[in-house]
């Protein structure tokens, strides 16, 4: 069985300490094939550390790593951009100045308002706040061509100050349907992201139905990541995500070189 994770993060991100060697050592230790780093570069968004990346250090280095660990590990160069309408245009130049073998797109803020710190919740119910973010993940799509994989689709459920961390694809089938049948279309894929069983919410993201409805729709294309910012979490669920993907009919996950999606039988 091919092992990879596809969504890491190391001290490189806002949000982690964890060094880029260390990551790799322990992902070898776990039996992976292969890891991407995913660094977050979020442009606009409060904490100007998730923007901070300095690139004409980090691919270099991770180019020392690839060399060092050659025949050990695969390590590819990825990143995760947190979309916002506004930063488009610096998000493209981005992404055409590096690069890189896989690009996750993701929603952290919408509307400027930040899920984490609950920002975006406030003065709306449950229903309301997630059908505003399923229509900026469909803007997302709509406006942002230059991407791979779309990340943890029904995030939103993490970061609501609800006590049902639930929700129904059919509640919002109109909408969804519209964003996956976007992504298929475009030949962009989606990844399951195992982070929500360490967030105590018993699942991935995103949960069963979407996966269902993103294969009747004629999805194939999905990466498997752990979103560990911390080696103890690396390849947390993956193999379990594994079977769980062969149980509903899919065939194979994937992951990514130089952009190109490159498929592995489950």
């Amino acid at each position: 069985m091919y092992q990879a994770d596809y969504h890491i993060h190391c001290s490189y991100s806002g949000d982690s300490d964890a060094p880029m060697e260390e990551m790799i050592k322990e992902a070898i230790r776990r039996g992976l094939d292969e890891i991407a780093f995913t660094d977050h570069v979020d442009f606009g968004y409060p904490d100007p550390s998730f923007e901070a990346i300095d690139y004409e250090e980090y691919i270099p280095y991770l180019e020392s790593l690839r060399e060092k660990y050659r025949g050990r590990i695969k390590l590819a160069l990825g990143v995760e951009i947190g979309y916002q309408s506004a930063e488009h245009a610096r998000i493209q130049d981005f992404l055409e100045k590096y690069p890189f073998d896989f690009v996750l797109l993701s929603r952290h803020m919408s509307e400027g308002l930040d899920y984490y710190t609950g920002d975006f919740f406030a003065g709306y119910d449950q229903k309301t706040s997630y059908r505003r973010y399923f229509e900026s993940v469909l803007r997302s799509v709509r406006q942002q061509e230059n991407f791979d994989v779309f990340g943890h689709l029904d995030v939103i459920v993490r970061y609501g100050p609800f006590e049902e961390k639930n929700l129904a694809y059919a509640d919002y089938q109109e909408i969804l349907d519209e964003v996956l049948r976007r992504i298929i279309e475009k030949g962009h894929g989606i990844e399951i992201n195992t982070s929500g069983f360490r967030y105590g919410l018993g699942r991935m993201h995103p949960q069963v139905d979407f996966l269902k409805r993103y294969q009747v729709l004629g999805g194939e294309i999905v990466t498997l990541g752990s979103d560990s910012h911390q080696a103890k979490d690396l390849n947390d669920h993956l193999p379990q995500m594994q079977e769980l993907l062969k149980s509903l009919g899919f065939k194979t996950f994937a992951t990514y070189a130089k952009r190109e999606p490159v498929f592995h039988k489950l």
